[in-house]
Order: structure tokens, then C-alpha cells, then sequence
């Protein structure tokens, strides 16, 4: 990663285009989630494993050839339900953890938080903006800010960051954690540590990281979805937006968190009934 990072903003600023325009950076921002997450995964993969793909778990090594690469249809429906139910949930954490304050004595290192947290937003912001919400730019947004970086941090976290601890809950936490951290943001930590532990379950219990990628794009493209919806369709703030699941909202927690675990369960369910499937097959 720290070797395609010098080459990335190499290219970056050999590129005769204009850096600062929103259209660049968007084209930056696939060329990160393409050249520090997937190709280091990938490349990692081949130099430590003999068959990369079993290692990075987008096969099942358990299943025939025929099947390796497929997923299973009810295990693909759950995994978008359970992002979906989250929702309202995730919005709750980040409020929650947008009160918690950091002793006066941490008060420029508070500070600092609130700058990159600000930054986010911004850029954010700018980059959904683009063309005053063309469609064009809502595809490309869904392609570079939703489904380029599901793939690539699903690569790099789960796929290789939570292959390197033997006890499973260990590798799903601190990889957690440090998803988490390395998008540098305060007030949303919990929030994307949380949801960080659940892809990481997925893949614990299904073998397969295919299922946590459509978790994370599910995630990426209903950001994308309601902020491009309420800004040209429905014509409201961002705030309203992040706020579903609180205060007047609060009840839309108490229903699909519940929901969400029944999902969740049935996730495993199904996980163990293709277990067992694919373990009568080979016998």
C-alpha cells in the first residue's frame, strides 16, 4: 500500500488535468480505491497464497468448481436487508457519538477531529453536487464512491487485514477498529466500527467475502441514493437525511433493529444449511 500511495499520487499529478476540479478528483478518488486498496489485496494474495482467490475468500473452497464463484441468491437478498434495516440504527450511533466530547485539556486535538470531520462532509458534498446532479454523475458517483471502494476496502480489510488472526472475533473487532479508523472520522467511529463488525461476521460465517461486498455497496449506494434523492427530488437538507432513526424518527430504531437481527440470524442460518449441503456433496 505505502508503494502504490508514492506511485498513485505520482500519476496524480503527472495527469495533465486540472487537480482541483471536481470532476479530477473524482477520477482520484477511483484511482485510489482501484490502486491502494484492490491492487495491494491482490498482489499480496498472489505472493502468499497459491490460490489467491481461495485466500482473499472470493471462492468457496469447500464448493465444486462449478459453484466456487456463485452466490447464493437467499444470502445475497439478507445481506442487503440487514444493511437496510441498519440504517436507522447507524443514524443513532453517529448522533450518540457526536455528543461525546473530549476533556478540555484534548481541546485542540478535538479541534482537529472536527477539521477532517468537516473536510469529509465538504468534500462529499462536492463531489455529489457535480453538474448540479446530471444522472450521468449519479452513475458515476455510484460507480467510484459506492462500488469501487466495496470492493477494495472489502479486499484489503476483511479480505486480507481479518485473514491474519487465528480467534475469528478477535480478527472481526480490531479489524473493525482499524476500518474504521483509517477513514478519519470521529464522530462517525462507532457507527462504522459497528457496521464493520458486521461485514466481518458475514464473512466469518458464510466463507465468502462476496456477501460483505454487497453489504458495503448496499451501504455506499444508499448514501449515495438519498443524498442525490433529497437534494434534486425531494428537495431536503442532508441533516433530515442522516437524522432517520432519531428524534421524531426514534421508533424507526425500535422497529428494524429487531428486524435486523432476524436477518442477521437467518444470515447464519443459511450459512449452516449450505455447510452442511456442500459437506453431504463431498462426501
Amino acid at each position: 500500500m505505502a508503494v502504490c500511495t508514492v506511485l498513485l499520487f505520482t500519476v496524480w499529478y503527472l495527469l495533465p488535468i486540472e487537480h482541483g476540479d471536481t470532476g479530477s478528483l473524482l477520477l482520484f478518488q477511483a484511482m485510489q480505491a482501484i490502486g491502494l486498496f484492490i491492487v495491494p489485496a491482490v498482489a499480496v494474495s498472489w505472493l502468499w497464497s497459491d490460490e489467491p482467490e481461495q485466500w482473499l475468500h472470493l471462492t468457496d473452497r469447500r464448493a465444486t468448481d462449478a459453484n466456487a464463484w456463485r452466490l447464493d441468491g437467499q444470502l445475497v437478498l439478507l445481506s442487503i436487508g440487514i444493511i437496510v434495516t441498519a440504517i436507522p440504527l447507524i443514524n443513532c450511533l453517529v448522533a450518540w457519538n457526536r455528543m461525546i466530547h473530549l476533556p478540555e485539556s484534548m481541546a485542540a486535538l478535538e479541534q482537529i477531529l472536527q477539521s477532517f470531520e468537516q473536510q469529509a462532509e465538504a468534500m462529499l458534498i462536492a463531489f455529489m453536487t457535480y453538474k448540479d446532479g446530471a444522472w450521468w454523475v449519479l452513475i458515476i458517483n455510484l460507480i467510484v464512491m459506492a462500488i469501487l471502494p466495496a470492493i477494495g476496502e472489502e479486499l484489503t480489510f476483511r479480505g486480507v487485514l481479518q485473514s491474519l488472526f487465528r480467534n475469528k472475533h478477535v480478527a472481526v473487532w480490531v479489524t473493525a477498529c482499524v476500518f474504521s479508523f483509517v477513514h478519519f472520522q470521529f464522530y462517525g467511529f462507532v457507527a462504522r466500527m459497528v457496521l464493520g463488525a458486521v461485514l466481518g461476521y458475514a464473512l466469518v460465517w458464510s466463507g465468502r467475502i462476496g456477501y460483505s461486498m454487497v453489504m458495503h455497496a448496499t451501504n455506499n449506494t444508499l448514501s449515495v441514493l438519498l443524498f442525490y434523492l433529497g437534494t434534486y427530488v425531494w428537495h431536503l437538507p442532508q441533516a433530515e437525511l442522516d437524522a432517520i432513526g432519531t428524534e421524531q424518527t426514534w421508533w424507526l430504531t425500535l422497529l428494524c433493529t429487531p428486524l435486523m437481527g432476524v436477518m442477521l440470524y437467518l444470515y447464519y442460518k443459511r450459512c449452516k444449511e449450505l455447510q452442511a449441503d456442500t459437506a453431504d456433496q463431498n462426501s
